[in-house]
C-alpha cells in the first residue's frame, strides 16, 4: 500500500524540490516503511510505501525502466501468473518475484496505454513517458483505490490522497457548490469526476487519463460486459467453481502473515472468514475476526451470531461494543478531519477500528460486494416464465422454491406486503426544506432532484439479472471505498472487498435467478458443513432498531437540534427552517435532516481560524437558530 503524488508542470518548467518534498512528507502516515521523490526536469514522483504484502519488501518506488518511463503507484495486482504469462510471451523475462508496480510498468512497455486492459486489481497510478512527454494516469475498474488531480493553468499535480493536493499553493479552497448540493440532498457527490472543492477533480472507476503539454484526455477503458449464463450439469459444480473463485480472490488479496475480517453474524462476511481460513491453512498465515456489537443500546445479535462462526472455523474474535457511543462525539473533536463531507453520526468509528487492526496486521477483508451480486427479483422469474407460457416449469420452480430447507421461515413476506402495499413508503419525492432557496434557484436542484430519483442505472442488453448488474457497478460502491481509505482513514491499512474480485463478480452475474441467487442460497449451499446451521439458514437480518434513533433519546443529545451554524453554511442551507430531530421516530428524517449539522462540523473544520458571528471562540452549541417543530 502505498502514498503516491505527482508535478508535472506542462510549461516545461523545472519541478519545485521544496514542494515536492512537502506533499511526500504529507503521505507519510500512509506508508511509514520507506519514502522517496524522483524528478527530472518538468516532471516529479513522490512514494511513502506501507509493506502490507510480504512480497513488498524490496520494492523501491518512484521506480524506472530503461530510463525512458518511470511509475507512481499505489497497486495490488491479482492473477499475477496470468499477466507474468502474457508478458514473457512478449518477451519479458525473469518476473517471478517482480514487483506489482513494475509489473504495470512493463506491461505499459508492452501495451502501451492498453496495459490496463491486461490488469485486475486494485490500482491507482501514473507513468511518466519521457520520449513521448506524456503522462498517463489509471484508476481500477472498481474505484478502489483513489485517484485525485487538478489541473490549474501550466500545473497538472495528482494523488491518490485529497488532502495532500490542497496543500500545494496553487490549489485554492474553493469549494464546488454543486458536490456540496448533493451532499446536502444524497449524501454523495452524484458526479464522479468532481470532489468538494472546485480546483480538485476525481478520475472516476475505470478510466484512463493521459496529459500532455497541450491537452488532458480522459477516456473510460473498461464497462461491464455482458455475462455468458452459467450452466452446469451438477449442482455440486455451481458450488465448486464459486469456492474456487473465491479462495483465488481472498488469496491475492491475504499475501501477508495475518489478515483480519471485519465480520457480522450473517452470511456474507463469514463466507469470506471460510475462504481466508482456507486460504491460510493451505499457504501459512493467520486469520482472525473483528466484529463490532451493541449490547445494551439496541437489541443486537451479532455478538452470538458471530461467535458461532468463530468458533466453527476455530479463529480468534475481538468485538467492539459501542454502547457508549454518543452523536458526534468524535466531530467535536478540535482535531476531527475528513477530507469531504461524511453523513454520519459518527463518522471515526470506522478509522479506530481500524487503528485496532493496524497494531496486529495490515489487511482486512470485507463481505462488500455480496448483495448486490446476488440481486435477484424472483417475481420478474415467473413472470417471464408465464409470458413464455412454461407453466409446467413454472410451478416446478415454484416447488423448488418453496422448499428449500428452511425457506418457510426465509420468505420475507412482511417486508414484501410493506413493499407492494404500505400505504406510508420511505418518501424520496421530499425534498430538503431547509435548502436555501437562492442556491437551489441558481444550481436548478429541484430538476437535479427529481433527475437523481427518476433515473436507473442501464444494465447490458439481455443480461442474466440486469438488477444485479445496476446495483454491483453504481456509483456508491467507489465512494464507499474511499471512506476506508487511508486518505480517509488516517490509518495505514489496506481494505480489501474480495467479491469485487472482477474474476467472481463475472461468474456471480452469469448465475440464474433460481437456484441461485434467491436468499442467497449459493451463499448457503457453500457453507453446509462450514458454518453453523443456525448461521447459514438464518434470515437476512437488518439492525432491529436504529443506534441513531436510541442515542437521540439519551440525555445530552438535545445538542444535535442546537447549533451554531457556520457562515459558510447559510450559503447552502437555512438553519431555521431544519426541523428537530430530538425524539424523532422516523429514522430517514433523523438522517436526512443532521445532514446540515455534518457539513457545519467538516466546514468549522476546513475553515477552523473562521470566528462565529458573535465574535471571539466558536461556541459549539447555541440554543437559536432552529424550528420548534
Amino acid at each position: 500500500m502505498s502514498g503516491i503524488v505527482g508535478i508535472f508542470n506542462l510549461d516545461g518548467a523545472p519541478i519545485d524540490r521544496i514542494v515536492l518534498d512537502r506533499l511526500t512528507n504529507a503521505l507519510r502516515f500512509r506508508g511509514p516503511d520507506f519514502q522517496r521523490t524522483w524528478f527530472r526536469g518538468p516532471i516529479g514522483f513522490g512514494h511513502t510505501l506501507l509493506r502490507s504484502t510480504t512480497d513488498a519488501g524490496d520494492e523501491q518506488q518512484p521506480l524506472g525502466l530503461g530510463g525512458s518511463t518511470w511509475i507512481v503507484a499505489d497497486a495490488r495486482i491479482d492473477g499475477r501468473r496470468d499477466l507474468i504469462h502474457a508478458l514473457e510471451s512478449h518477451g519479458q523475462r525473469d518476473l517471478a518475484d517482480t514487483a506489482d508496480s513494475e509489473l504495470i510498468l512493463r506491461a505499459y512497455h508492452v501495451w502501451g496505454e492498453k496495459c490496463v486492459e491486461h490488469l485486475l486489481g486494485d490500482f491507482a497510478f501514473a507513468v511518466w513517458d519521457a520520449s513521448r512527454r506524456r503522462l498517463f494516469c489509471a484508476r481500477d475498474q472498481s474505484g478502489v483505490k483513489p485517484f485525485f488531480y487538478a489541473h490549474i493553468g501550466p500545473l497538472f499535480i495528482f494523488s491518490n490522497t485529497l488532502d495532500c493536493l490542497r496543500l500545494h499553493p496553487a490549489v485554492s479552497d474553493r469549494l464546488n457548490d454543486l458536490s456540496i448540493a448533493d451532499f446536502l440532498m444524497f449524501d454523495v457527490i452524484q458526479d464522479t469526476a468532481a470532489t468538494a472543492f472546485a480546483d480538485i477533480h476525481r478520475l472516476p472507476a475505470a478510466h484512463a487519463l493521459v496529459c500532455e503539454p497541450q491537452r488532458l484526455f480522459i477516456r473510460r477503458y473498461w464497462e461491464p460486459s455482458l455475462a455468458t449464463p452459467v450452466h452446469y450439469r451438477r449442482p455440486a459444480d455451481y458450488i465448486e467453481r464459486f469456492n474456487e473463485l473465491l479462495d483465488q480472490s481472498v488469496a491475492d488479496r491475504f499475501r501477508t502473515e495475518s489478515a483480519c475480517v471485519f465480520m457480522s453474524g450473517g452470511l456474507d462476511s463469514p463466507t469470506v472468514a471460510a475462504s481466508a481460513t482456507r486460504v491460510a491453512r493451505r499457504d501459512g498465515g493467520n486469520v482472525w475476526a473483528y466484529t463490532q456489537v451493541f449490547d445494551r443500546l439496541i437489541p443486537h445479535e451479532e455478538r452470538h451470531y458471530a461467535g458461532l462462526v468463530a468458533q466453527a472455523l476455530k479463529i480468534p474474535i475481538e468485538y467492539r461494543a459501542d454502547d457508549d457511543l454518543r452523536p458526534f462525539q468524535f466531530a467535536r473533536q478540535p482535531d476531527h478531519h475528513s477530507p469531504e463531507p461524511v453523513h454520519a453520526a459518527w463518522p471515526d468509528v470506522t478509522a479506530d477500528q481500524l487503528r485496532r487492526v493496524a497494531t496486529v496486521g495490515g489487511v482486512v477483508l470485507t463481505g462488500y460486494g455480496a448483495d448486490p451480486l446476488f440481486s435477484s427479483r424472483i417475481s420478474v422469474h415467473f413472470r417471464e416464465l408465464l409470458q413464455q407460457r412454461r407453466l409446467s416449469r413454472a410451478l416446478a420452480d415454484g416447488f423448488r422454491y418453496l422448499t428449500v430447507e428452511g425457506r418457510l421461515s426465509r420468505l420475507y413476506l412482511r417486508k414484501r406486503w410493506r413493499i407492494l402495499f404500505a400505504s406510508k413508503k420511505v418518501n424520496s419525492s421530499l425534498f430538503p426544506p431547509w435548502l436555501s432557496e437562492d442556491f437551489a434557484r441558481k444550481l436548478n436542484l429541484g430538476d437535479r432532484w427529481e433527475s437523481f430519483y427518476g433515473a436507473r442505472a442501464i444494465a447490458p442488453a439481455n443480461s442474466p439479472r440486469p438488477e444485479a448488474y445496476e446495483f454491483a457497478f453504481a456509483p456508491i460502491w467507489s465512494s464507499l471505498f474511499e471512506a476506508h481509505d487511508p486518505g480517509c482513514t488516517g490509518v495505514p491499512v489496506e481494505v480489501c472487498h474480495p467479491f469485487f474480485d472482477l474474476r467472481l463478480t463475472n461468474y456471480l452475474l452469469a448465475l440464474p435467478r433460481l437456484p441461485w441467487c434467491c436468499d442467497k442460497q449459493l451463499l448457503r449451499e457453500a457453507a453446509r458443513g462450514v458454518l453453523p446451521d443456525a448461521v447459514r439458514l438464518r434470515r437476512k437480518s437488518p439492525l432491529l432498531a436504529d443506534p441513531l434513533l436510541r442515542l437521540l433519546e439519551m440525555p445530552g443529545a438535545a445538542r444535535v437540534n442546537c447549533f451554531e451554524p457556520r457562515p459558510e453554511l447559510e450559503r447552502y442551507v437555512l438553519p431555521s427552517r431544519i426541523p428537530q430531530v430530538l425524539d424523532t421516530k422516523d429514522s430517514w428524517a433523523a438522517w436526512v435532516n443532521l445532514r446540515p449539522l455534518c457539513l457545519n462540523y467538516w466546514l468549522r473544520g476546513l475553515f477552523p481560524s473562521a470566528q462565529n458571528t458573535k465574535g471571539g471562540e466558536e461556541h459549539e452549541f447555541t440554543t437559536a437558530g432552529l424550528s420548534q417543530q
